[in-house]
């Protein structure tokens, strides 16, 4: 082994060994190889192949914990099944680690002891990027974002072009007042989205000023820093991370804006919201909701009026894992959902059992797993036919583009919209 191939090594026994806490220790010594988490996961369900079942992530990394940081390990490493970090190990941990594993929780919901697998899989992860072995296109789109300010390179004259299209169709539909304010200061709400949205979803964009509108809203949109998304949070890389969340904030700071309304993105709310006070070390000093909570806010004071007739075909909702599972979001997006749909089915399971679509953890954007991703989306797709919905309603863009493709692959022929477009849908106007 090399001198830089010493060095890397050296980088990913520091994750393990410096600012190392006891959730962690916890996790990576807690799991008993009961074999529970089999048939949560999506992966493995699909493939049947040992090295898909969660425990045995956590055993990976577990195994280069007692190698490197055990005196059994570092001595007679076979007694305890110890584990070298060499280029074997590495490679298989990339394939394990990132292009076998969306981080989206349902493993846990089905541990008998609540070991944190995402947790210890996104440890694993840090460590890649420490050796620099996160994959070439989820690299690619951290730099994106860290360069450009969203994840998609998108040139800032494109995105204000593509704002002043939907502007002037929604003033075509609801006269001058209707507006998609840009970089305005002082106003209550800093409004964000996924980059996704602009390039290929910008009637989305549209929905949510439209229902913006009809409530009497003060808000604005960033040119600067309008992604939600934080791909950093993948890839494992705090540092990237950090940076990308302190845009946000810097952002939130510099327009003077109240309230931080996230907009319809999994990893995006979850990585803002809940991982972002971790990574800066600082709580915000301004409010965050997701776009969900602030319609149901706006339904529930009759800021907005809706009609759920207007809404006549059959819909189900696909739960995104981080706003869902992870968020505790399950009752807010059923109580808008009710509102503004008549014909309305769950999928089984639903709600925190609910199966990822399969386009988490960051596999969106690692092509060089598109063909295990699809099929992996076959369990939703089956799950979508079973309800017989015509529309499936899902409040995330990244949720969005798998749906799109699976139902695309498996021929299932329903609409997937986002929730701000059944609501616009619903909307009553006076």
């Amino acid at each position: 082994m090399t001198s830089d191939s010493n060095a890397n090594v050296q980088k990913a026994i520091d994750i393990l060994t410096k600012h190392t806490d006891s959730k962690l220790l916890t996790h990576l010594n807690a799991c008993v190889h009961c074999g529970l988490c089999e048939t949560s996961c999506l992966f493995y369900k699909t493939f049947q192949e040992s090295k898909y079942i969660p425990g045995k992530k956590v055993d990976m990394v577990s195994s280069i914990y007692r190698r490197y940081c055990t005196l059994l390990g570092r001595t007679v490493p076979k007694l305890n099944h110890a584990r070298d970090l060499d280029e074997e190990t590495v490679t298989e941990m990339v394939d394990s680690l990132f292009g076998a594993c969306t981080m989206c929780g349902r493993c846990v919901k089905h541990c008998s002891i609540g070991v944190d697998i995402p947790f210890v899989v996104r440890t694993g992860r840090r460590m890649l990027a420490a050796m620099g072995k996160v994959p070439r296109t989820l690299q690619a789109t951290v730099d994106a974002a860290i360069q450009t300010g969203n994840n998609m390179g998108i040139p800032t004259e494109d995105f204000v072009d593509t704002i002043e299209w939907m502007q002037e169709d929604l003033q075509d539909e609801l006269g001058e007042g209707a507006t998609i304010p840009l970089n305005e200061e002082g106003k209550e709400i800093l409004y964000t989205l996924n980059p996704r949205e602009p390039k290929f979803f910008p009637l989305s964009i549209a929905a949510a000023a439209k229902i913006f509108y009809a409530a009497g809203a003060s808000w604005t949109l960033s040119t600067e820093m309008y992604d939600v998304t934080n791909y950093g949070y993948f890839s494992g890389s705090d540092a990237e991370a950090s940076a990308i969340a302190k845009k946000m904030f810097d952002e939130m700071h510099k327009l003077k804006c109240r309230k931080l309304v996230l907009g319809e993105c999994g990893h995006g709310s979850r990585a803002l919201r809940w991982e972002a006070p971790n990574f800066l070390k600082t709580h915000p000093d301004f409010k965050m909701v997701t776009l969900i909570e602030q319609i149901e806010e706006y339904i529930r004071s009759g800021r907005i009026k809706v009609d759920k007739t207007l809404n006549t075909k059959k819909y189900t909702i696909h739960d995104p894992c981080n706003i869902v599972r992870n968020g505790g979001l399950y009752h807010s997006l059923r109580y808008v959902t009710r509102q503004v749909v008549s014909d309305f089915v769950e999928m089984v399971p639903n709600g925190s059992d609910n199966f990822c679509c399969g386009g988490g953890g960051g596999m969106l954007a690692m092509s060089e797993y598109n063909d295990r991703r699809i099929k992996v989306g076959k369990i939703k797709a089956d799950q979508i036919a079973a309800t017989g919905a015509q529309v499936v309603i899902t409040p995330c863009h990244n949720c969005v583009d798998q749906l799109s493709q699976i139902n695309h692959e498996y021929k299932l022929n329903v609409e997937i919209k986002s929730l701000a477009e059944v609501v616009a849908d619903a909307l009553v106007l006076g």
